[in-house]
């Protein structure tokens, strides 16, 4: 945990943007697997591990606006889970920890939710995306789980989201933590990457990693030989000479800030000519990325500038054609780079989605696009000083979609469907990087960039 004094700080700012009423937040519990004493690996909920620190189950908070009060709901332990878990700290030790003074038992939540409803006070809560919270909320409150999200307090999230968006000079420190982490996982799967070896073994030794070093991978490991499939959680397959192996992977810290890195790899430590040709238009592109991220622009424009780089570097190998800016504004580079150029993160690899990607990713000045491609855009809005974002431009060769577009011969002016069909079987390739924007531009997080020119990549795999 920071300091009690964070915790209190951010409670504070939250309290000052919401007029009145009560913030409910509910804390994650334990999930089983097959069996209630069989448990999954607990991850507490982002926002509530951001203005409480608490990383433990059953554990759940309300702020009182009006009232100026804060109580932490949870109960202490008795002599059987001391027999299985050891001594545990008090929830009064617990409190102390974040700053809150007051403590109830966690059966008191339903009693102080119901008392203000009675008396016709608003509650504000968040989305919730557990099953087991959905369930709570609908005893506390009578909202059906299905309506929960629409029914979700939109100042509540807003308010979440202007605090969470900048990082504070102890977040980045530990996601500078999480990307150090990252970049050994993907040293470690550049050394294993060979022919032979079967993807589930990188996998193992990634996810093992990122546990050893951290908490856990901050999110299931894609890797797979089918790179055109954006994410490819199976890993079956054997690695074969000649293929292009997709790997994009990150660690969580042990106080959950996470990475997210992707590096393509050749299965057989070297590129052909034909990948290397992708390859180089794909890095271009995360470098023209990282040259115009900064405070005071919008990310889609950057979007935007990536596809231009794209399309310019597709048509050089006869694969598009026709005008770039013409092009890009019908979405014509969307058949290769479907996708958006990054998201917000932080405790989240995809920062607070839970609460909303409109609400994260977009604001008053930037609505999200409806255009193919474009509208996948997680993280659209205009950048600050201390954000911090992924930027992972692909290009990928997806044969359903290929063969769609061709059908309807959609966007022909723009695109050489017969030079296209010919890198069907290609895969596909994607680069990540993770960005802080500085006072006048962006820096890597990390101590290090990953690999990630073609000369790089080869060196540390045959190395």
């Amino acid at each position: 945990m920071f300091s009690a004094t964070i915790y209190q700080q951010r409670r504070l700012r939250l309290r000052e943007q919401i007029p009145s009423g009560l913030l409910l937040f509910l804390g994650n519990v334990e999930a089983p697997m097959n069996y209630n004493a069989n448990i999954y690996r607990f991850r507490q909920d982002s926002s509530f591990l951001y203005f409480f620190g608490l990383d433990e189950p059953a554990l759940a908070g309300i702020i009182d606006v009006d009232a100026v009060t804060e109580t932490l709901f949870g109960n202490d332990v008795d002599m059987d889970d001391i027999i299985w878990m050891g001594p545990q700290p008090s929830m009064r030790d617990k409190a102390d920890k974040c700053g809150v003074k007051n403590v109830m038992p966690y059966a008191k939540l339903a009693d102080v939710v119901a008392e203000a409803v009675k008396k016709g006070r608003t509650i504000h809560f968040l989305p919730p995306y557990r099953f087991a919270n959905k369930l709570l909320l609908k005893n506390l409150l009578n909202i059906a789980p299905e309506e929960q999200k629409a029914k979700a307090s939109p100042e509540f999230i807003r308010a979440v989201v202007n605090l969470r968006i900048t990082k504070e000079a102890c977040e980045i420190a530990e996601i500078d933590k999480a990307c150090n982490i990252g970049y050994a996982i993907h040293i470690a799967a550049m050394k294993l990457c060979k022919p032979g070896i079967r993807e589930s073994c990188i996998a193992g030794v990634i996810e093992g990693m990122a546990i050893s070093e951290g908490y856990m991978p901050s999110f299931p490991v894609i890797l797979s030989q089918n790179g055109e499939t954006l994410h490819n959680h199976d890993h079956s397959q054997i690695l074969t000479e000649g293929r292009l192996l997709v790997i994009d992977a990150g660690a969580e810290t042990t106080m959950h800030y996470a990475s997210d890195f992707t590096r393509t790899l050749p299965a057989g430590g070297r590129y052909t000519s034909k990948q290397k040709e992708v390859y180089d238009i794909v890095l271009a592109a995360n470098n023209r990325a990282f040259n115009l991220t900064k405070p005071g622009i919008t990310y889609r424009s950057v979007h935007l500038e990536v596809a231009k780089v794209i399309t310019e570097g597709l048509q050089q190998l006869g694969l598009m054609k026709g005008d770039v800016e013409a092009s890009v504004a019908a979405g014509a580079h969307a058949l290769f780079f479907p996708h958006g150029l990054g998201h917000q993160m932080g405790l989240d690899v995809h920062d607070m989605e839970d609460l909303g990607e409109n609400y994260v990713g977009y604001d008053n000045e930037t609505e999200r696009a409806k255009q193919f491609g474009l509208g996948y855009l997680r993280m659209g809005r205009k950048l600050q000083v201390n954000y911090c974002v992924s930027n992972e431009p692909g290009i990928y060769f997806i044969p359903a979609l290929i063969e769609q577009w061709k059908q309807e011969n959609k966007l022909a002016e723009f695109i050489n469907y017969t030079r296209v069909t010919g890198y069907i079987g290609f895969g596909g390739i994607r680069l990540e990087d993770d960005l802080l924007i500085t006072e006048n531009g962006c820096r890597i997080l990390g101590d290090k960039r990953l690999p990630i020119t073609t000369e790089e990549v080869e060196s540390t795999m045959n190395n």
